[in-house]
């Protein structure tokens, strides 16, 4: 597959009835990716726009959770005392179906990457998400992996598994192997669609080493939102719908650019990876669309694009054939 150049922003504003981002005028020069997506809002900048217009699958979320405001909005009380996470620990462990000692409410994925981490140290066979320990120790996973989005088979063994995806990839909320004695990470924030946030856990049939990280986590680490909204928040969740939601949006993503003659990859996490297309983040870019680019997963050449919801699909769509026909090499 020919690389994509980078081509000039065409003018024109957004299309009548397509819901696409518009194409603006450059008010800065675009950003390099950085190493872990969610570039929207430097990009928005740069295009001189607000982040809300551009559209913005270089971070992978649940594309059908509800709108996070909506929820949050009703819990703003809670800024104004300092957080307790004892109830919604007490919900999560419920809505998870596990022990309530099993699991320690972290501020996001990253913070529980982090206590365990410095914990009990770790490495990985890459491609493997970059936030996990690479000094020597057990092997982390996560799975489905990411970025390959492929799940792991039912004998596969870890010594840390990262279930950041695993609610989205099978409508269940997690394979179960903290009961075999293996420690798990997880993200909220990816399920619920609200990195702002930020909510993650670990989850360990090992007591000691659950009490351990609490000791080690700094005070109030869990924002008093997510503790105040969480239990609510959980009430709204459906697992299979969400997952069969995100299954069937990601097989319309995946023909879309097939269809386009790109090579595509679709697994089992919220996103595709598009090979051979190392220009297509610089070509969609002017078109107010961000993609990420796989170069820090050591995969050169290649793009992950988040699966959108029904109205990001037909915008991504509208702004993938703008893209291509401008000027420069016409497609793939």
């Amino acid at each position: 597959m020919t690389p994509l150049p980078t081509v000039p922003s065409p003018a024109g504003g957004r299309p009548a009835g397509t819901g696409a981002p518009a194409a603006p005028a450059r008010a800065a020069p675009l950003p390099p990716p950085g190493d872990h997506g969610g570039d929207g809002a430097r990009v928005a900048a740069a295009l001189g726009l607000s982040p809300g217009e551009v559209l913005d699958l270089s971070a992978s979320l649940c594309p059908v959770a509800p709108d996070p405001t909506a929820i949050v909005s009703g819990h703003l009380d809670a800024l104004r005392r300092y957080p307790d996470p004892a109830a919604a620990t007490d919900a999560l462990a419920a809505a998870m179906g596990v022990e309530r000692s099993h699991l320690l409410l972290t501020n996001g994925g990253a913070e529980a990457i982090a206590l365990l981490g410095a914990e009990i140290g770790g490495q990985v066979e890459e491609p493997d998400f970059s936030l996990y320990p690479r000094h020597g120790g057990p092997r982390w996973r996560s799975n489905p992996n990411n970025p390959l989005g492929t799940l792991a088979d039912s004998g596969e063994t870890a010594g840390v598994w990262d279930e950041a995806f695993w609610p989205l990839a099978t409508g269940t909320w997690t394979r179960g192997d903290h009961l075999r004695g293996t420690p798990v990470v997880g993200s909220l924030t990816k399920l619920l669609a609200c990195p702002g946030l930020r909510a993650g856990y670990v989850l360990s049939a090992d007591g000691e080493l659950i009490e351990r990280l609490r000791r080690a986590q700094p005070a109030w680490a869990v924002n008093g939102l997510v503790a105040a909204a969480l239990p609510e928040w959980l009430e709204r969740v459906d697992l299979p719908g969400w997952s069969a939601a995100t299954s069937a949006l990601r097989s319309r993503l995946a023909a879309t650019l097939r269809s386009r003659g790109f090579a595509v990859r679709a697994g089992h996490g919220p996103w595709v990876l598009v090979e051979g297309a190392a220009g297509l983040r610089a070509r969609l870019l002017p078109q107010a669309v961000v993609v990420r680019d796989c170069t820090s997963f050591g995969l050169p050449g290649t793009v992950r694009v988040a699966v959108p919801d029904e109205a990001g699909l037909a915008a991504f769509t509208h702004a993938l054939d703008r893209a291509l026909d401008s000027p420069g090499e016409p497609g793939p």
